[in-house]
């Protein structure tokens, strides 16, 4: 559950399927406690749903209890997403708390992005990005947590490990107007370096273009993959006898030299 700066009682509903109602979603959350409003936000031309809902309960205590317990449920086939309403733009805008992952494995959802990062801190929300056509996940997602002590806490103990066999990359999430341009950029980095090198050679390679602060490898499994043999395959002419593999030999040992 959230934390105290952040209860209320009004809940923010996503990822809603259009045909989603009011009357769907105040069947659904009176269950849990008596619900004051409900709101479906639409398009003001079409009228058509955008996804999402605000659920206004009487009682915080409601509030919480309905997010501890339907978060990631099922609503008419799609899960559903809550988080708590925040419609104070400079608390989203802050960039407390709020941590990039990358590197996912598709098969990631949000509740499984959730329950992975909430052993952490208390999360305030929680998204896997997906195409919009094809609903496929991207592979990145955002986890905004209450304190910037939670997010240090989870990038410092899940930056480079695996998730469901995948090596996900875990930072603060830097807003687009916020991050340094190009010409600010002190760091480099490279690829394909030669895999006996480390660290002092790769600092002894770049120093003489200027004072290096820090030199860092990234070690991960080297892949080898076997060469290709080329087939080469003789046309037997018509009257030729049928000859045994040691004939054929010399032929395939020569394709290979050539690869």
């Amino acid at each position: 559950s959230a934390g105290g700066n952040f209860l209320s009682a009004s809940l923010y509903i996503g990822d809603l399927l259009p045909d989603v109602n009011e009357g769907l979603l105040y069947e659904i959350f009176n269950a849990v406690g008596p619900v004051a409003s409900i709101r479906v936000c639409r398009d003001a031309v079409t009228r058509r749903s955008l996804g999402y809902a605000y659920v206004n309960y009487h009682n915080a205590a409601d509030a919480e209890r309905a997010l501890d317990s339907m978060n990631f449920t099922d609503i008419k086939g799609k899960a559903c997403r809550i988080m708590w309403s925040q419609r104070d733009p400079s608390v989203r805008r802050s960039g407390v708390g709020n941590i990039f992952v990358k590197n996912l494995q598709e098969n990631i959802d949000n509740k499984q992005l959730y329950d992975t990062f909430s052993l952490f801190g208390n999360i305030l929300s929680c998204k896997v990005v997906c195409d919009k056509e094809t609903g496929l996940s991207k592979g990145y997602g955002y986890v905004h947590y209450e304190t910037n002590e939670a997010a240090a806490n989870a990038i410092e103990k899940l930056d480079g490990m695996l998730i469901d066999g995948k090596e996900v990359q875990v930072g603060m999430f830097v807003r687009r107007d916020t991050r340094p341009d190009q010409a600010s950029w002190t760091n480099c980095f490279l690829k394909n370096i030669p895999y006996e090198w480390d660290e002092a050679r790769l600092r002894q390679e770049f120093e003489p273009f200027g004072e290096i602060a820090s030199v860092s490898i990234s070690m991960g499994k080297r892949k080898v993959f076997p060469k290709k043999k080329k087939v080469v395959v003789v046309e037997k002419k018509e009257g030729e006898e049928e000859q045994g593999d040691d004939a054929a030999a010399p032929a395939e040992e020569g394709a290979a030299e050539t690869t």
